[in-house]
């Protein structure tokens, strides 16, 4: 049905118009609903969270996701604010995105490492393209986990929840081994882990 059918419908010069609704696939209606029985696990309220990424859409939905949760956002357009930011705020987590004007995502992760102030805290970076070898060399320089975008709530608070500690305080991941020539290629090796 046209849009000039449902215009005429509003204004009741026709029969009712009613909009077809995607069906849900069962697959996804069933993992929908197993991750509703599942408890989520939030960090503690006041939650410092620096969100370092380019697109003001991504700042602005996940300032909505972490808010409503509780969570305080730090939000910055580039990575060279960002670690500013990082250095004077000491949030308690950092979103990271991978391409970003200026200096990019791995030179700021890099920089936070190498610095001991920052080096402790838990940084999951992001990315529109999933290609391993970015997880992969994100892994290796000392990121924490690795989000593809666009994600979903339901994936930035599965990334955060594996960074949380026994108080719901983020906390690094346990160095990940590094994958050996027996181990084939880095894509192999993550598809592995």
């Amino acid at each position: 049905m046209g849009i000039f059918d449902q215009i005429k419908a509003l204004f009741g010069r026709s029969a009712p118009v009613t909009v077809p609704q995607p069906a849900a696939t069962p697959a996804a209606a069933e993992a929908a609903e197993e991750r509703r029985q599942q408890p989520r696990v939030d960090a503690r309220i006041g939650t410092q969270v620096l969100i370092i990424d380019d697109s003001k859409t991504v700042l602005a939905v996940l300032r909505k996701f972490l808010r409503s949760a509780g969570y305080e956002t730090i939000e910055c357009l580039d990575a060279e604010s960002g670690l500013v930011a990082l250095r004077e705020k000491r949030p308690d987590l950092v979103f990271l995105d991978i391409m970003l004007p200026g200096m990019n995502g791995f030179a700021a992760l890099r920089a936070i490492r190498r610095d001991a102030a920052t080096r402790d805290t838990p940084v999951i970076m992001m990315s529109g393209n999933e290609q391993a070898m970015e997880q992969f060399f994100g892994t290796r320089i000392g990121a924490d986990d690795f989000m593809k975008k666009p994600f979903s709530r339901h994936e930035v608070f599965f990334r955060i929840g594996r960074l949380l500690d026994d108080e719901g305080v983020p906390r690094r991941a346990a160095p990940r081994p590094l994958p050996t020539a027996a181990s084939g290629t880095p894509a192999q090796a993550l598809s592995s882990a």
